[in-house]
């Protein structure tokens, strides 16, 4: 049988959020069956997010102690509904990390709500598994110059910073000048990524002075400390005479952002939030109403938006940010590992666990 890590109660009964961390549980999963349009899937890697260490501390809605853990997978498709495409058999996919969202910019169209795969009771897949079965419709050919590790990587931080850069910032163009606050998370290192790819001019903030030399490596033309008083002043300086203002902020945080803005941004200027990591509530000012700021905020994105986005990644040959693989599904200790990483913040990139080789064939 097919093997899934899921989460388990301690004790048998749930814990209090923020107070718990459930550990991980190894578990036989049962063998899917596709349905006339699916796809059955060996999973060959799949990829951490936050969501999933704020699952395991009872900080996300609707935890299951049933449904596999994480959103992101790469894997081969090995068998094939009856009305499904015969051309995918054998075919490299990613899994879109989301349900319930086709192509409208406002946001999802289905009235349930948007469900992201991995570890809720709102949707009964998630990725760290051996095996999946999905709709034809809800996946993509794998970028053929991405590693597996890096295929996994790509979903769901892709496709979020996709949306907060390309769909919400009214500033994707070349020569606009966009900051990037967190730089090492995956939000923050694929809208990096998209944004020098398309020549935008970015700058980024971190806690660390390793992350920030390592986003200049990446095309990044400067970047300051968070943890200096008065960055914002800091990174004024460094915005070139022919346009010394910001066109737009991504933001993961939260916090102080709108206070500094003010400083930062030109008139209608616009902090696109992803995240709120500092605290779930911040500040609107009225010097941001007075220089026409806007604050939008944003999601993971839709169907069409993850296609959009993997087909700029296929031509621009971008290449996520991975931080560390572990192998093996049943290596739990490291896997136990890379969640430690994630509470101190210390990774740059995405963190990976490949779960089987891609000679791997589906274990029914």
């Amino acid at each position: 049988m097919p093997k899934a890590i899921t989460i388990e109660p301690i004790d048998g009964k749930p814990g209090k959020p923020g107070q718990v961390y459930y550990p991980l549980s190894l578990k036989n999963a049962p063998a899917p069956s596709p349905g006339p349009n699916d796809l059955l899937i060996a999973i060959h890697s799949a990829a951490l997010n936050h969501r999933d260490l704020f699952l395991r501390q009872h900080l996300y809605p609707s935890p299951s102690f049933t449904v596999p853990l994480l959103a992101d997978g790469f894997g081969t498709v090995t068998s094939l509904g009856s009305s499904a495409l015969k051309s995918w058999l054998g075919k490299k996919v990613i899994l879109t990390p989301g349900r319930g969202w086709k192509d409208d910019p406002a946001g999802p169209e289905d009235k349930t709500g948007y469900r992201i795969l991995g570890g809720t009771k709102t949707c009964e897949l998630g990725t760290l598994q051996e095996v999946v079965c999905v709709s034809e419709d809800e996946v993509e050919l794998a970028p053929e110059h991405l590693t597996p590790a890096e295929a996994a990587a790509l979903p769901l931080t892709g496709l979020t910073g996709w949306r907060a850069l390309v769909s919400k910032s009214a500033n994707w163009e070349e020569g606009r000048n966009i900051l990037v606050t967190g730089i090492g998370g995956g939000v923050a290192l694929n809208v990096l990524q998209f944004a020098v790819a398309k020549g935008c001019r970015v700058w980024v903030t971190s806690g660390s002075q390793e992350k920030i030399d390592k986003a200049k490596k990446m095309g990044a033309k400067g970047g300051v400390s968070y943890k200096t008083e008065g960055w914002e002043k800091e990174l004024k300086k460094q915005l070139p005479k022919d346009r010394p203002y910001l066109d737009a902020i991504i933001d993961g945080a939260g916090g102080n952002v709108v206070s500094k803005a003010v400083r930062l941004l030109k008139p209608g200027g616009v902090i696109v939030q992803y995240g709120m990591t500092v605290a779930p509530k911040m500040d609107w000012t009225m010097p941001a109403v007075l220089n026409n700021l806007e604050l939008k905020g944003s999601t993971m994105g839709s169907r069409k938006e993850f296609k959009d986005m993997v087909a700029f990644v296929n031509e621009k040959k971008i290449r996520p940010v991975v931080s560390r693989v572990v192998k093996g599904i049943d290596n739990i200790r490291e896997i136990d590992e890379l969640f430690e990483e994630m509470k101190k913040g210390s990774q740059f990139g995405k963190l990976v666990v490949e779960i089987q080789g891609e000679g791997a064939s589906s274990k029914l």
